[in-house]
């Protein structure tokens, strides 16, 4: 309760700071806003160091609708520390009455102060937040959607790729900030129970939190050093998942150097962690080609002797996440679809991502999807 009222507190303290002390009722409704052909979205996501595939969607979106349309942020690495500047970032896109959506990928903590006091001073602004990090029951109901992957889902899928790829044992990397975030410790259940079924011996590691005192070199080094010896100890049938971004590269790299298995990243992805792992330059007329990096990545992988024992989607999935998120918020800033029209959004989400499957989770507005598996 304590927490909860600090939060408020900060929340309070940063809205007057951005929209200031003007008489009158701060309510905006729908009649306050602008007609006409002046709207902007707002896109926040993490840095180029936290997860560059993210950042390089919202750069997307920029380029394609013009600066003058979309405006992109980012939230700060050590988010953990510093929601206070996560929080500003949104109030202050909030306090644009021409913009007409905020999207947040990923949705870290802050996220829900900062849409519950927007949703209090607007009610006409669309609110998605994609890779929710906090509450999904506090997040479905202060967004307008919510969109995942389907973490519940990849509990099963991933364990039986493994499976699949001749695992025999399945090592789990994570700390315990992810795994306070609902979904990501259902799926490490799912996926004990799903390894048991299978006979995959299923083995938790600690990891240094890259919110921690050492950073993402830190965590990243830990890959680096403790792949190799948990080969040498468990043998090169050992499958290879981390809950965490900054941790792809390193890991895919040791996989493939020690000839272990690796089933899927945290976030799937052609583009994640593959092409700095295995030293792949994508030419200015490739970028966004899939077929081209499925093909490099395919031949890197033969290079090095581990075919068929790593893979990931046909499609990146968080690239495909924002896109659809930053398309359907145009089109609502245009007027053409509702703030919940869930079956637009699924549209939009299914041009970009391909062949997936979109299941709802405890409310009608929180998506999860999975999408089909790529092995080299």
């Amino acid at each position: 309760m304590m927490k909860k009222i600090l939060s408020l507190l900060v929340v309070t303290c940063l809205l007057i700071s951005v929209v200031g002390c003007g008489g009158g009722s701060s309510q905006q409704s729908d009649a306050d806003v602008p007609a006409g052909d002046d709207w902007k979205i707002g896109v926040i996501t993490g840095t180029s160091s936290q997860n560059e595939e993210e950042f390089v969607a919202g750069r997307e979106l920029v380029e394609k609708y013009g600066e003058d349309r979309v405006i992109h942020k980012t939230y700060p690495d050590n988010f953990t520390k510093e929601q206070e500047t996560t929080i500003t970032l949104a109030l202050d896109m909030a306090s644009d009455p021409s913009v007409k959506a905020i999207i947040f990928c990923q949705a870290v903590p802050g996220t829900a102060a900062a849409f519950e006091s927007i949703r209090e001073q607007r009610d006409d602004i669309l609110l998605i937040a994609g890779l929710p990090q906090e509450d999904p029951t506090i997040m479905s109901e202060i967004s307008d959607i919510v969109i995942d992957t389907d973490n519940l889902k990849r509990g099963e899928t991933i364990m039986e790729l493994a499976h699949q790829m001749g695992a025999k044992k399945f090592i789990h990397y994570s700390f315990p900030r992810h795994m306070s975030i609902e979904l990501l410790a259902q799926r490490r259940d799912i996926f004990k129970q799903k390894a048991e079924e299978l006979g995959i011996e299923f083995i938790e590691v600690a990891a240094p939190d890259p919110m921690g005192e050492g950073g993402i070199p830190a965590s990243q080094q830990f890959i680096l050093e403790d792949v190799p010896r948990q080969v040498a100890e468990h043998g090169k049938d050992t499958a290879f998942f981390s809950t965490n971004c900054a941790m792809q590269e390193p890991l895919i790299k040791k996989v493939l150097d020690e000839g272990a298995i690796f089933p899927e990243q945290c976030c799937p992805s052609p583009y994640h962690g593959y092409p700095g792992a295995l030293g792949i330059e994508i030419p200015e007329d490739k970028i966004g080609d899939v077929d081209f990096i499925i093909s490099e990545i395919t031949n890197k992988v033969k290079e090095k002797g581990n075919s068929g024992r790593m893979a990931t989607w046909t499609v990146p999935g968080a690239i495909a996440m924002i896109r659809a998120c930053g398309d359907f918020a145009v089109e609502y800033a245009k007027g053409n679809v509702e703030r919940q029209d869930i079956e637009s959004f699924i549209e939009f989400l299914r041009q970009e991502a391909g062949d997936i499957k979109v299941q709802t989770y405890k409310s009608d507005n929180f998506l999860l999807f999975v999408g089909e598996s790529q092995i080299f």
